[in-house]
């Protein structure tokens, strides 16, 4: 009887660590409020190659007329601070 107790007693242990450990977990994730943008202006026609949202920026890496270019996108006005064209060497 006592061996069947701690082992509920172990098993109960074991869940709350991983009740714990998910609820803990999380905190890098961007917040709701720190991007209130609706949407983005791209040249007509362009190819989104990837977007990344980070440190209240959104950054988009788009193809248009066989040129590549990064645009970076303030989060909370939408408005573009900075557009850098990828060139070959």
């Amino acid at each position: 009887m006592l061996s069947v107790g701690i082992l509920l007693v172990g098993l109960l242990a074991v869940g709350a660590a991983i009740v714990y450990k998910l609820s803990s977990e999380g905190g890098s994730a961007p917040v709701a409020t720190d991007y209130a943008l609706a949407a983005v202006k791209l040249p007509a026609g362009a190819d989104v190659v990837s977007a990344v949202a980070a440190d209240g920026r959104l950054t988009v890496t788009f193809k248009s007329a066989g040129n590549t270019a990064i645009r970076i996108f303030d989060g909370k006005t939408g408005e573009m601070l900075r557009e850098i064209p990828v060139v070959t060497q």
